[in-house]
Protein backbone atom coordinates (compact mmCIF):
# COMPACT_ATOMS: atom_id res chain seq x y z
CA UNK A 1 0.00 0.00 0.00
CA UNK A 2 0.81 3.97 -0.51
CA UNK A 3 2.80 5.18 2.21
CA UNK A 4 3.61 2.40 4.61
CA UNK A 5 6.97 2.36 5.73
CA UNK A 6 9.30 -0.29 4.30
CA UNK A 7 10.69 -2.83 6.94
CA UNK A 8 13.91 -2.61 8.35
CA UNK A 9 16.21 -5.71 7.79
CA UNK A 10 18.29 -6.53 10.99
CA UNK A 11 20.99 -9.18 10.86
CA UNK A 12 19.18 -10.42 7.29
CA UNK A 13 15.43 -10.32 8.83
CA UNK A 14 12.90 -8.42 7.61
CA UNK A 15 11.41 -6.26 10.96
CA UNK A 16 8.50 -4.01 10.41
CA UNK A 17 9.32 -0.52 12.20
CA UNK A 18 7.55 0.38 15.57
CA UNK A 19 4.29 2.07 15.10
CA UNK A 20 5.50 4.92 17.49
CA UNK A 21 7.98 6.89 15.49
CA UNK A 22 9.65 8.09 18.92
CA UNK A 23 10.67 4.86 19.54
CA UNK A 24 14.85 4.37 19.07
CA UNK A 25 16.77 1.96 17.44
CA UNK A 26 17.82 1.28 20.45
CA UNK A 27 14.96 0.02 21.88
CA UNK A 28 13.66 -1.41 19.62
CA UNK A 29 16.63 -3.76 19.73
CA UNK A 30 16.33 -4.45 22.71
CA UNK A 31 12.24 -3.91 23.66
CA UNK A 32 11.01 -5.55 20.71
CA UNK A 33 13.73 -7.58 19.43
CA UNK A 34 15.27 -9.03 22.33
CA UNK A 35 18.92 -8.92 20.80
CA UNK A 36 20.59 -7.50 23.98
CA UNK A 37 23.57 -7.57 22.55
CA UNK A 38 23.86 -3.73 21.67
CA UNK A 39 23.80 -2.06 25.21
CA UNK A 40 22.26 1.46 26.10
CA UNK A 41 25.12 3.29 28.56
CA UNK A 42 24.60 6.91 28.75
CA UNK A 43 21.46 7.04 25.96
CA UNK A 44 22.98 10.26 25.19
CA UNK A 45 25.47 9.24 21.91
CA UNK A 46 28.46 9.61 24.40
CA UNK A 47 29.84 6.24 25.12
CA UNK A 48 29.28 4.37 22.34
CA UNK A 49 27.98 0.95 24.08
CA UNK A 50 24.77 1.03 21.37
CA UNK A 51 27.11 1.14 18.67
CA UNK A 52 25.26 -1.06 15.53
CA UNK A 53 26.16 -1.07 11.88
CA UNK A 54 23.55 0.50 9.77
CA UNK A 55 24.18 0.04 6.01
CA UNK A 56 27.93 -0.91 6.92
CA UNK A 57 28.52 3.08 8.98
CA UNK A 58 28.65 2.50 12.10
CA UNK A 59 25.59 4.40 14.36
CA UNK A 60 25.13 4.70 17.94
CA UNK A 61 21.56 3.52 18.29
CA UNK A 62 20.29 5.47 21.21
CA UNK A 63 20.26 8.58 18.85
CA UNK A 64 18.68 7.18 15.65
CA UNK A 65 14.99 6.77 15.40
CA UNK A 66 14.06 3.27 14.19
CA UNK A 67 11.94 4.56 11.70
CA UNK A 68 15.10 6.05 9.93
CA UNK A 69 15.88 2.27 8.87
CA UNK A 70 12.69 1.35 7.12
CA UNK A 71 14.29 0.28 3.65
CA UNK A 72 17.79 -0.18 5.47
CA UNK A 73 19.98 -3.02 7.02
CA UNK A 74 20.98 -2.99 10.28
CA UNK A 75 23.75 -5.55 11.90
CA UNK A 76 24.23 -6.10 15.74
CA UNK A 77 27.20 -7.50 16.97
CA UNK A 78 24.85 -10.74 17.17
CA UNK A 79 24.18 -10.44 13.36
CA UNK A 80 28.27 -10.42 12.69
CA UNK A 81 28.84 -14.25 13.45
CA UNK A 82 28.23 -16.58 10.47
CA UNK A 83 26.57 -19.48 11.71
CA UNK A 84 28.01 -20.83 14.83
CA UNK A 85 31.59 -18.98 13.81
CA UNK A 86 32.12 -15.91 15.98
CA UNK A 87 34.02 -12.36 12.96
CA UNK A 88 37.18 -12.77 13.27
CA UNK A 89 37.35 -9.62 16.00
CA UNK A 90 35.15 -11.47 18.42
CA UNK A 91 37.42 -14.54 18.62
CA UNK A 92 40.26 -11.13 18.92
CA UNK A 93 39.09 -9.94 21.68
CA UNK A 94 39.10 -13.18 23.75
CA UNK A 95 42.40 -13.70 22.62
CA UNK A 96 43.61 -10.27 23.23
CA UNK A 97 41.34 -9.93 26.37
CA UNK A 98 40.26 -7.55 25.47
CA UNK A 99 37.34 -7.29 27.13
CA UNK A 100 37.02 -7.32 31.40
CA UNK A 101 33.12 -6.69 32.63
CA UNK A 102 31.97 -7.06 28.68
CA UNK A 103 29.22 -4.52 28.81
CA UNK A 104 30.67 -2.26 26.43
CA UNK A 105 32.33 -4.69 24.15
CA UNK A 106 29.30 -5.37 21.39
CA UNK A 107 29.74 -1.35 20.57
CA UNK A 108 33.29 -2.27 20.70
CA UNK A 109 33.28 -4.86 18.16
CA UNK A 110 30.80 -2.97 15.88
CA UNK A 111 32.63 0.38 16.05
CA UNK A 112 35.75 -1.42 15.18
CA UNK A 113 34.32 -3.35 12.14
CA UNK A 114 32.43 0.10 10.96
CA UNK A 115 36.29 1.79 11.42
CA UNK A 116 37.38 -0.65 9.20
CA UNK A 117 35.25 0.01 6.30
CA UNK A 118 35.94 3.18 6.36
CA UNK A 119 39.87 2.80 6.72
CA UNK A 120 39.17 0.68 3.27
CA UNK A 121 37.09 3.46 1.55
CA UNK A 122 40.24 5.57 2.66
CA UNK A 123 38.07 8.43 4.94
CA UNK A 124 40.79 10.23 7.22
CA UNK A 125 40.68 10.80 10.71
CA UNK A 126 42.06 13.79 13.25
CA UNK A 127 44.98 11.93 12.99
CA UNK A 128 45.39 10.92 9.52
CA UNK A 129 48.93 12.53 8.26
CA UNK A 130 48.65 12.82 4.29
CA UNK A 131 44.88 13.06 3.52
CA UNK A 132 45.50 12.76 -0.36
CA UNK A 133 47.03 9.20 0.33
CA UNK A 134 45.23 6.59 -1.74
CA UNK A 135 45.49 4.11 1.70
CA UNK A 136 45.54 4.79 5.16
CA UNK A 137 47.59 3.23 7.41
CA UNK A 138 46.07 1.91 10.79
CA UNK A 139 48.54 3.19 13.15
CA UNK A 140 48.55 2.89 16.91
CA UNK A 141 47.82 6.44 16.96
CA UNK A 142 45.30 6.22 14.05
CA UNK A 143 43.28 3.08 15.66
CA UNK A 144 42.92 5.07 19.09
CA UNK A 145 41.52 8.16 17.80
CA UNK A 146 39.25 6.35 15.42
CA UNK A 147 38.04 4.16 18.49
CA UNK A 148 37.93 7.12 20.69
CA UNK A 149 33.87 7.31 20.61
CA UNK A 150 33.43 4.01 22.35
CA UNK A 151 34.62 4.07 25.92
CA UNK A 152 35.63 1.27 28.51
CA UNK A 153 35.56 1.66 31.61
CA UNK A 154 36.77 -1.42 33.03
CA UNK A 155 40.51 -0.41 31.53
CA UNK A 156 40.48 -2.83 28.86
CA UNK A 157 41.52 -0.33 25.88
CA UNK A 158 45.10 -2.16 25.45
CA UNK A 159 43.09 -5.53 25.15
CA UNK A 160 40.83 -3.79 22.60
CA UNK A 161 43.16 -2.10 20.80
CA UNK A 162 45.74 -5.04 20.64
CA UNK A 163 42.64 -7.01 19.27
CA UNK A 164 41.37 -4.55 16.67
CA UNK A 165 45.30 -4.36 15.52
CA UNK A 166 45.84 -8.05 15.20
CA UNK A 167 42.23 -8.38 13.38
CA UNK A 168 42.89 -5.95 11.09
CA UNK A 169 47.12 -6.10 11.09
CA UNK A 170 49.18 -3.91 8.93
CA UNK A 171 46.90 -1.21 8.95
CA UNK A 172 44.61 -2.89 5.99
CA UNK A 173 41.72 -3.44 7.30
Amino acid sequence: MAGENPSIRINGTAVDPPDDPRTSLLDLLRERLGLHGTKKGCDQGACGACTVLVDGARVVSCLLLAAQCAGREVVTVEGLAQGDEPHPLQRAFVEHDGLQCGYCTPGQICSAVGMAAEVRRGVPSSVTRDLSADRVDLTHDELRERMSGNLCRCGAHNGIVAAVAATYAGGRA
